[in-house]
C-alpha cells in the first residue's frame, strides 16, 4: 500500500467511526458533515497536492476523538432543533443534553425548571380555582411562633386554621397572566442561552457559515 493510499484509508477509518456517532441527525445533515470533513481534512493534509500520512495524523488529531466529535454534533443539532422549534419540552430535553456537558447547562437546566414549574402551577391554580372556590388560592397564614406563612393550595385538602384567601378571585386572571408570561419568558430565556453558547463554540464545518480551523476547534471543547 502506498502512502496516499494508506493516508486515504485512515482519513475513511476516522469518518466511518464519526458517521456511526452521527445517528439521531438527519442523514441529509450528517452526509454534509463527514463530506465536507473529508474534502477540509484532504485539503489540510495535502503538500503539493499530494497527501501525506503526517498531515492526515496531524489534521485528525486536531479534531480529536471521532466518537467524542460526533456527541459534540449531535448535542449541537439537538440545541439548533430546541432554539428554533421553541417548544418547552424539546427546550428540556436539550438542556438536560447540555447539562450532562457542562456546569453552565446545569445552571440554565436549573433556572428553567423553576421557571416552568411555577408558570404551570400559577395556571393550574387559576383553572382549578372555579372548580374549588373555597379550597384553591395563595392562602396567609401564622405558625406557632407568630411567623407569616403563605402557601399555594390547588383546591385539594383542608385550609389551616385562620388561614385567608390572599388575592380571591383575583387568583384567576392574575394566575392565568402570571403563568403563561413566565412560561413565556422561561422560553426566552432558555433559547437565548442555547443561541449564546452555540455560538460560543466552534464547530468544524457545521455547513452554515462557520469556519472551519484545526486549531481554533481545540479551544471549542467542553470547558464551561
Amino acid at each position: 500500500m502506498n502512502m496516499q493510499s494508506e493516508a486515504q484509508q485512515k482519513i475513511d477509518t476516522y469518518l466511518k467511526k464519526l458517521n456511526e456517532g452521527l445517528r439521531g441527525i438527519k442523514e441529509a445533515d450528517a452526509r454534509e458533515i463527514v463530506e465536507e470533513l473529508r474534502s477540509h481534512i484532504v485539503e489540510k493534509a495535502s503538500v503539493g497536492g499530494e497527501l501525506t500520512i503526517e498531515g492526515v495524523d496531524s489534521a485528525l488529531i486536531l479534531l480529536g476523538n471521532p466518537k467524542e466529535l460526533a456527541s459534540q454534533y449531535q448535542t449541537d443539532d439537538l440545541l439548533s432543533r430546541a432554539e428554533a422549534s421553541r417548544s418547552p419540552i424539546r427546550i428540556l430535553e436539550s438542556l438536560f443534553r447540555w447539562a450532562s456537558l457542562s456546569i453552565a447547562g446545569v445552571f440554565v437546566l436549573v433556572g428553567s425548571l423553576l421557571g416552568y414549574f411555577f408558570g404551570v402551577l400559577l395556571i393550574l391554580l387559576a383553572l382549578l380555582k372555579p372548580i374549588h372556590p373555597q379550597t384553591a388560592g395563595l392562602w396567609a397564614t401564622r405558625d406557632s411562633t407568630g411567623d407569616l406563612m403563605v402557601s399555594i393550595r390547588l383546591g385539594f385538602g383542608e385550609i389551616p386554621e385562620g388561614a385567608r384567601d390572599v388575592l380571591g378571585w383575583w387568583i384567576v386572571p392574575l394566575g392565568l397572566l402570571v403563568g403563561v408570561g413566565l412560561v413565556l419568558l422561561t422560553t426566552k430565556f432558555a433559547t437565548w442561552c442555547v443561541g449564546q453558547y452555540r455560538r460560543s463554540r466552534i464547530m468544524p464545518l457545521r455547513g452554515r457559515g462557520k469556519q472551519f480551523c484545526f486549531a481554533e476547534r481545540q479551544g471549542g471543547r467542553e470547558g464551561s
